[in-house]
Parts: structure tokens; sequence; C-alpha cells
């Protein structure tokens, strides 16, 4: 029942890899064949967990190896962005950078902490995802974007701090906690409320 799940994490490896592979070969109508792409990976993303929970094999393998590949898919997607709207990324590198060390440092923090990565799945990370999935559906259709990037950016850094805090408040590496308070709860040794369709 696992292959279930596990095929829809690695497909976001393929459809990643599409993207890369259509944007640099400047396929026609890019932007519009990119959007369907990224809402079908941000769509796996969504329902791996829910069917990997529904099915009872969300295990921690599973979680990480989640979290893994959503690094990799998402590398791949801004690779496919930057090639096909380089100005946009030579626009906005310092928020770029900030950003992309704000995540190194949540993995550098929790391998510090637990000499493992992160898979803490935040509803302030899942929240990220789906604003950035919209400014980057923007930026391929109209090689900009700035409420939506604006908004991406400080939800991104403040999602990233509170990611760090989580690792820095939990005394056991612990995949799925959706905020500080819950990891503030796992510290005090009190269980969590659990639900399928978000962080069971």
């Amino acid at each position: 029942m696992e292959s279930v799940p596990l095929a829809l994490v690695y497909s976001r490896l393929v459809i990643g890899g599409l993207l890369v592979a259509c944007s640099y070969g400047r396929v026609a109508h890019f932007g519009a064949l990119a959007v369907g792409l990224i809402v079908l990976g941000v769509l796996t993303d969504v329902f791996d967990g829910i069917v990997a929970r529904q099915l009872n094999v969300s295990t921690e393998k599973l979680r990480r190896l989640d979290s893994a590949v959503d690094q990799v898919f998402w590398g791949l997607v801004l690779l496919a962005t930057y090639l096909a709207c380089p100005g946009f990324f030579a626009r906005h590198a310092t928020k770029l950078w900030l950003l992309l060390a704000l995540e190194g440092l949540t993995y550098a923090v929790s391998y510090l902490r637990f000499r493992k990565e992160i898979a803490t799945h935040s509803w302030g990370a899942k929240a990220w995802v789906l604003v950035s999935a919209a400014a980057l559906v923007q930026i391929l259709l109209t090689a900009e974007s700035r409420v939506l990037f604006a908004v991406s950016f400080w939800i991104g850094a403040a999602s990233r701090l509170e990611i760090v805090a989580i690792v820095l408040l939990l005394r056991t590496w612990t995949n799925d906690v959706p905020t500080c308070f819950h990891a503030l709860w796992l510290r005090q040794h009190k269980p969590i409320r659990r639900h399928k369709l978000l962080n069971g």
C-alpha cells in the first residue's frame, strides 16, 4: 500500500525534470504548460501525505523522503523559472538569497541538533508553498510579481524562522509538527492532536 504515496512523492521529480527540460528547450506555450505542471506538483504534495495517513503507512522514513523530494522539486521549479525569466531573479536577488540562506539555516540547525533533516511540515511552510506557487505562476506568465512575491517572501522568512524555533524546542526529532505551540507541548511531553488530513 505504501507504493501509492511513494508514487505521488517520486512523481514530483519527474514533473520538476519536465519543467526544466521544457524551459531549457523553450517549448511553445511554456507558460501555460508550466502552470499545469506546477499545479500537478502541488497536488501530489498535498495528497501524498493524506493518502499515506489514510492507508496507515505514514512512517518517519516516508515523511523524510517527502521533505527531501520537496526540496528537489522546488529547486527544479526555480531553475525552470530562472531559465524562462532571468530578469526577475536579477531584480530580486537579495531577497531570494536571503530566503535560500534561511532555508539552509533550518537544515543546519536540525542536523546539528538531531543529525537528521527537517520534516516538520509546519502549517507556515504549507502556506508558503501555496503562496509561492501562485507567485511562480504569475512570474512564468508575466515575467513579474510584486504583491504575491512580497507576501511569499515574508511568509517564507517567517516560516523558516518558526521551523528553527520548532527544532530548538523539540527534545527529540519529530516529524509533522504544525507550529511552535505544538512543539512546546511535545517538549512538555504532552500529546498533540493529530488529524489524518493535516498532520496525522
